[in-house]
């Protein structure tokens, strides 16, 4: 009975380790990991154009956006994930290099890596999400997908004037869980 508790550690070890390394930007250098996350960004839009083509008109017309990349693991009760991305103000032009992670309780087993876009529709929610970027809610996800083969199920959501997308890049996970995810500057490509 004293080896569950510890095989639960040695798993939940294992799969932060895995998160962690699979949520590094690509590149030594600054400029090597900009590089590295804005083509992250144009193949994710790319895909989504394909899957979505009028999310292209809705991202022109507003005010920013964000694009991100996470891998999530979920073991049982618990659920790690970390991720990076960047927000392009369409106003002001500026770009924010961001860093995101999450944690999350509930029912779940698996690994999934997905990409999320998030469209600000206005000044406002853009703001907001750069200077505060929390997010908190709950999720019930069914994913399947090894390369092009397989499928993911998961939902546009609008929450405070932000559009949320998200695909599935890789990964076989089944969840319910409750989560909270941060998302924060990334000081060191900023």
């Amino acid at each position: 009975m004293k080896r569950k508790p510890f095989l639960i550690v040695c798993c939940l070890f294992v799969a932060a380790s895995w998160t962690t390394a699979c949520t590094t930007t690509r590149g030594k250098s600054g400029e090597e990991k900009r590089q590295a996350i804005q083509q992250m960004k144009r193949d994710t839009l790319n895909q989504l154009y394909e899957k979505k083509p009028d999310v292209r008109s809705q991202i022109a017309g507003a005010s920013g956006y964000g694009v991100f990349s996470n891998a999530n693991v979920y073991i049982i009760v618990a659920g790690l994930g970390g991720g990076y991305g960047v927000v392009e103000n369409a106003h002001t032009g500026r770009t924010t290099y961001m860093k995101m992670g999450e944690v999350g309780v509930g029912i779940g087993i698996g690994v999934k890596d997905y990409r999320l876009v998030l469209v600000f529709h206005t000044q406002d929610a853009l703001d907001y999400f750069v200077k505060h970027g929390w997010s908190f809610g709950g999720q019930a996800d069914a994913a399947a997908k090894a390369g092009e083969k397989g499928g993911a199920v998961g939902a546009e959501a609008i929450v405070n004037n932000v559009s949320v997308y998200q695909m599935t890049e890789a990964g076989l996970a089944l969840q319910a869980t409750i989560k909270g995810t941060k998302f924060w500057r990334d000081d060191s490509l900023n």
